[in-house]
């Protein structure tokens, strides 16, 4: 039976309802008033790299008739310079980078941005627009918009064909190639310049539907985020097909059923998700990282924002293999490891948490004790090779698995969700540094082998992981923390060697909980809905669904989470995630 399942969640922002437009020719009038009575006016549309020219350009060009236009793509560097740039920041791997910390400015040619900054100079009367990626860079400006674009609709433009990397002319490349670079070289390059724009910009345009823009002032944009960075909010969740995908969250997330499969869903990365903001009846959308960078100190909370800066380091995602497959056998770098090979700050630790299973479900995790280490390497370098099929159960502990399990994995642990399984990964954020080894003879659903790292991977298998280490401490390492009538507290996890605490509670009535000053992650595990209210007021109350992930920024404190609606339901469980 189809649960309720919220897949667009909206946060309702209060007082900017008259600044915000859908159109372009609401949005376009805007600016020209902004422009009234002016002699000469320096407008800059500095934008995120993929949003796509020909949905903007004409229409701004044919509205505001500027006097003279210019791209900033004229300025930049050759596509070959700026490859030889970055070259050490894509590698030769097909999955993974170096993290770069270039500054969007040396992707630019310095004499050619004085003849642009010239030529505007030259201009005595009417609109100079400057377009493009890094407009800001190219001129003094009278007039900020900043165009967005969410991270998943980037990926959906590179799938389609429709854009390039930055600075590229990789059109329909390989997709794993193109989010590389992306991930480790343009996003970055990007996040840190729309940065310096944010107490600066006048309009942020949103530019994820084509052909339908929308449009905030920079007040409403400023304003939106302090007020979300005060109360409970989802972002906006996204599903993907795989390999090895199954068919729980089309039931339960009431997904388009015409999809072969839905392997896996990001409901809780602020740095990919998108958020939703309500003004009035005009939703705009943003990458819900704008958050983080914004209002990281309410959001995070002090200690949080002290150990990990302006990132989110909380993760939520589902991996469905309910009448699916099994993933990929795998481990993750240790935090050594991808420091130094990747520049990435901290490393990927995680957990599964099973929302739910099927009879004969299992977790592969962990080595058997005893096994030849040298063998097993063998073993998956010839799996690899084609020459035989990997003898999983040789080497590795294959664990039952059963509805509200939770199992702990650190770095350098070998593990895999068995098919049959609904699990809930709560984890540290990193999450594209993923060393499979094995994957069951397969091919990912482009056709093409899928990536097997067993060169990286068998730098970080933790050996020590033996059999009994693994059920000691990393199967259902379940303490009550207190109990009452109407509720039990337990301590799920994570491991010793991982910062996330998780706390489950199962209750009947209200629960009462306290950020204590670091940001909280909260999902509803058994019940259908419950209701998230302040025992002082500071925020409205907020329904949230059955597996639907919710952020409690740290500025909240205290908040209660209560039954809704409870028609026979009996017993409520939450999972609830914070950095120690």
């Amino acid at each position: 039976m189809e649960k309720k399942y919220n897949k667009f969640p909206c946060t309702k922002i209060n007082g900017f309802d008259d600044q915000a437009w859908s159109g372009y020719e609401n949005i376009c009038s805007q600016i020209i008033n902004k422009t009234s009575g002016r002699k000469k006016t320096v407008i800059a549309v500095d934008c995120y790299p993929g949003v796509l020219d020909f949905d903007i350009l004409p229409a701004f060009t044919e509205s505001i008739s500027p006097a003279l236009t210019i791209n900033t793509k004229q300025a930049n560097l050759s596509d070959e310079e700026i490859f030889s740039m970055i070259k050490r920041n894509l590698t030769d791997d097909r999955v993974r980078g170096v993290l770069s910390h270039h500054k969007l400015i040396e992707f630019f040619d310095q004499k050619k941005i004085q003849e642009i900054k010239k030529k505007i100079d030259d201009v005595d009367n009417g609109i100079i627009l400057v377009y493009g990626v890094g407009a800001c860079l190219c001129c003094d400006p009278d007039l900020i918009i900043y165009a967005d674009l969410a991270r998943w609709e980037i990926q959906l433009r590179y799938r389609r064909g429709e854009i390039a990397n930055y600075c590229a002319q990789n059109y329909n490349e390989d997709f794993l190639r193109m989010y590389k670079r992306g991930f480790f070289v343009d996003w970055r390059v990007a996040d840190r310049h729309k940065q310096t724009l944010f107490d600066k910009i006048d309009f942020l345009l949103d530019t994820n539907e084509i052909g339908h823009p929308k449009m905030i002032t920079g007040e409403a944009f400023r304003n939106a985020l302090k007020q979300v960075a005060r109360k409970p909010f989802s972002v906006v969740p996204y599903f993907d097909e795989g390999p090895w995908g199954g068919q729980w969250m089309k039931q339960v997330c009431n997904l388009d059923k015409n999809v072969e499969n839905f392997a896996w869903c990001f409901n809780c990365v602020p740095e990919e998700n998108s958020l939703f903001l309500k003004f009035g009846e005009t939703i705009i959308e943003i990458p819900s990282v704008d958050l983080v960078f914004y209002q990281p100190r309410k959001l995070l909370g002090e200690k949080v924002h002290a150990r990990f800066g302006k990132e989110f380091p909380i993760r939520f995602d589902f991996l469905d293999t309910m009448q699916g497959g099994n993933l990929s056998l795998q481990v993750h770098p240790t935090t050594e490891y991808i420091q130094d090979e990747f520049g990435m700050h901290y490393t990927q630790d995680e957990s599964y948490y099973l929302l739910d299973a099927k009879e004969g479900a299992h977790v592969y995790l962990g080595v058997k004790t005893g096994i030849d280490r040298k063998a097993m390497i063998e073993d998956l370098e010839r799996a690899q090779e084609g020459e035989i099929s990997f003898n999983a159960e040789k080497y590795i502990n294959k664990i039952p698995a059963k509805k509200h399990d939770h199992f702990l994995i650190p770095a350098g642990t070998i593990h895999c969700s068995g098919a049959g399984s609904m699990v809930l990964e709560i984890s540290a954020t990193p999450y594209i540094f993923t060393f499979k080894l094995w994957d069951w003879d397969r091919l990912g659903t482009d056709g093409k082998p899928r990536p097997i790292h067993i060169e990286h991977g068998k730098n970080v298998i933790n050996w020590d992981l033996q059999t009994d280490e693994i059920y000691k401490n990393h199967v259902n390492k379940i303490k009550t923390i207190c109990e009452s009538d109407d509720y039990v507290e337990e301590e799920t996890g994570l491991h010793e060697r991982e910062f996330i605490e998780t706390r489950r509670h199962w209750f009947s009535d209200k629960v009462y909980h306290n950020t204590n000053g670091s940001v909280n992650v909260m999902m509803l595990v058994e019940g259908e809905q419950v209701i998230v209210e302040s025992p002082s007021g500071k925020f409205e109350p907020i329904i949230f669904n059955y597996a639907e992930a919710f952020i409690i920024p740290a500025s909240v404190g205290e908040y209660t989470v209560s039954p809704f609606e409870k028609g026979g339901v009996t017993e409520y469980a939450t999972i609830k995630a914070f950095v120690r």
